[in-house]
């Protein structure tokens, strides 16, 4: 059983490395923690096997460690899940609450609860779930500040880096699998005008920048 510590410095440079090998900084950046505590914390993370790691060129996971963060990711986003659905948390809640559930389950109370919600593919931000085999599937998105003024999308995604924003999107409805037409784009990054539902709303390029439309 890897300790919490283990599992958290797993899913962060898995989150990481998606743009190449990560550094010291950025994993303290990441975890808000010193630069001493990331250089010791990879020593032992190399020692265990999980992770390449050169004090020069920065941390990759390693095939095991890549196996270990998918395994981690699937129990935190299917907490997520059960927490949205089964429990009624709301959006902006649930990343916080899965975060201390995750390291504390079988692989047992994580299946059955796969099976109850049906072996879900996505979690309630939208983001895919790790099969149990660790096989992520892979799509191309584009932000719905990206979409040109005319075009109607369905959002895939939210991002889930500000719990607030959460919030924000889905009193607004905001949320995936909803339709949106793009009405108007103002020039230099300026607000943007939508309709769905029948509502039509004016947000901001931030925001819009938040939202992910999935390509098909």
């Amino acid at each position: 059983m890897l300790s919490q510590a283990v599992q958290d410095y797993v899913k962060s440079i898995y989150k990481l490395q998606e743009t190449g090998t990560v550094s010291t900084t950025e994993i303290a950046k990441e975890m808000n923690v010193s630069g001493a505590s990331v250089t010791g914390m990879l020593k032992r993370l190399a020692g265990m096997g999980l992770v390449d790691y050169n004090s020069y060129k920065g941390v990759r996971l390693t095939e095991t460690g890549e196996k270990v963060a998918l395994e981690i990711i699937r129990f935190h986003r299917l907490l997520e899940l059960y927490l949205k659905e089964m429990i009624g948390f709301p959006l902006e809640k649930v990343h916080e609450e899965a975060c201390r559930l995750e390291h504390f389950i079988s692989d047992e109370f994580i299946e059955k609860i796969n099976a109850l919600l049906g072996d879900p593919k996505f979690d309630p931000h939208g983001h895919p779930i790790p099969s149990k085999d660790g096989v992520v599937p892979e799509f191309e998105e584009i932000t719905l500040a990206n979409v040109q003024t005319g075009k109607i999308v369905k959002i895939s995604r939210l991002s889930d880096t500000d719990a607030k924003l959460l919030g924000y999107l889905e009193e607004m409805s905001l949320v995936p699998g909803t339709e949106i037409k793009v009405l108007d784009k103002a020039p230099f990054n300026g607000p943007i005008s939508i309709a769905y539902k029948n509502i039509q709303k004016i947000i901001g390029s931030e925001v819009a920048g938040s939202i992910f439309c999935r390509i098909d």
